[in-house]
């Protein structure tokens, strides 16, 4: 039986594996308890972090919009 590490299955969640590892970490799913454990965790953090919504703090937003001026103006000149 074939060993999939964490990263494996993270290419496989992402679809970012070829066809020939996809059909065989499937076959391996169907029989590895484990394995599919660990997927299904996987998939359980992958949902969570699409949930989270962060954004900058207006201060960080500002700061680089300065620095993008300041460096656009010294182009100019």
């Amino acid at each position: 039986m074939t060993n999939f590490t964490p990263e494996d299955l993270l290419l496989y969640l992402y679809k970012e594996t070829s066809a020939e590892k996809a059909a065989a970490i499937e076959t391996v799913l169907e029989k590895d308890w484990t394995l599919r454990e660990k997927l299904n965790v996987l998939k359980a953090s992958m949902q969570r972090l699409d949930k989270i919504t962060e954004s900058p703090r207006t201060e960080v937003v500002l700061n680089v919009l300065n620095h993008a001026r300041e460096h656009s103006a010294e182009e100019v000149q």
